[in-house]
């Protein structure tokens, strides 16, 4: 058997593969079964503060009542419960690294989650920042400053690995990755998923688009994986999103990945993927000779020797040029 093991976030993990944060590790007991299949670590479902004032009827703006702030406090506070106890339990049940999830969009008012969470046992925190900035008035490199805000204040307040979860939607993600790992960020997660929005044309409402990821998600985490991880090599760095076999996991560490976080194919196919997609790793590694992950890993990132060009644009004109 090949060496699997990996370090991911400072968290030493038996072998690179991540349950993502989803409704399938919202309880001690399915967490237990994903151990029982072979995962390295999970990620516990995300707690969501939009949902938090959703549910208590809070409004933002400033225009909350007394009785509006009652529910908005007690809500968070049986909110915040249920979700220390999932760790206090998972923790109890699985030997291999639990990582807790907060999904924000405020810098403030949140840490006090982070310190109950590392009480209650959690190995790591991930954030996850979801928003779309569509403001007319929006500043030029203000939801990069969020993300920067939001990770300051919550290092204050733990001394467990912080992992940044990041959406899609920026110019150049790398200058912000610098910027998390010199603010004290221990990994990188490229990409969340954010739900995609449809329209029923026949009754004129709104609709989700398919939940579920698809194997093309990849290629943008294999860029920007493959750039991040030479630009900015001391940080950690997941893949997510379109991985679905072993061949996608182990592009993912060949760009200079150190794990990958799995979601939608566990949701298609069970537990099943998790040992063939680690058997294909040991296999493939076995094939070329390699003993651990980090004699390959980001051995295909923009550092190769003429390779940044695969990564950027100029390869649009090499796979289009041929088309008449």
């Amino acid at each position: 058997m090949k060496k699997l093991e990996t370090t991911f976030a400072g968290l030493n993990l038996k072998n690179p593969f991540i349950v993502s944060s989803c409704n399938l590790t919202n309880s001690a007991e399915k967490n237990r079964r994903w151990e029982e299949a072979g995962a390295g670590a999970i990620v516990l479902k995300s707690l969501f503060e939009e949902e938090i004032e959703a549910e208590s009827g809070w409004v933002q703006e400033g225009t909350h009542t007394e009785e509006q702030d009652y529910l908005f406090a007690y809500y968070r506070a049986h909110r915040l419960d249920e979700y220390l106890q999932l760790i206090k339990e998972s923790k109890k049940q699985c030997t291999i690294p639990i990582i807790a999830s907060v999904n924000c969009f405020r810098p403030t008012g949140w840490t006090d989650f982070a310190t109950q969470m590392e009480q209650a046992g959690a190995d790591a925190l991930e954030l996850n920042v979801m928003s779309v900035c569509a403001d007319l008035d929006y500043t030029y490199g203000a939801y990069e400053q969020l993300h920067l805000d939001i990770l300051r204040e919550v290092k204050k307040a733990v001394t467990i690995p912080v992992i940044v979860k990041l959406g899609r939607h920026f110019t150049n993600c790398i200058p912000l990755i610098h910027q998390l790992y010199a603010n004290g960020a221990s990994a990188v997660v490229l990409f969340n998923r954010m739900a995609a929005p449809d329209i029923n044309i026949n009754t004129l409402t709104y609709a989700n688009a398919d939940a579920l990821g698809h194997p093309s998600d990849l290629h943008e985490s294999l860029r920007w994986i493959g750039l991040a991880s030479n630009r900015v090599p001391k940080l950690s760095y997941a893949a997510s999103g379109g991985v679905v076999n072993g061949e996608s996991m182990v592009k993912a560490i060949l760009a200079g990945a150190s794990a990958v976080e799995v979601c939608s194919v566990l949701y298609r196919r069970g537990d099943a993927p998790i040992q063939e997609m680690l058997d294909f790793l040991g296999d493939w590694m076995a094939h070329n000779g390699y003993e651990s992950l980090n004699d390959f890993r980001g051995a295909m990132n923009a550092k190769k020797q003429g390779s940044a060009a695969a990564f950027e644009r100029s390869q649009f004109f090499k796979q289009f040029g041929r088309f008449e």
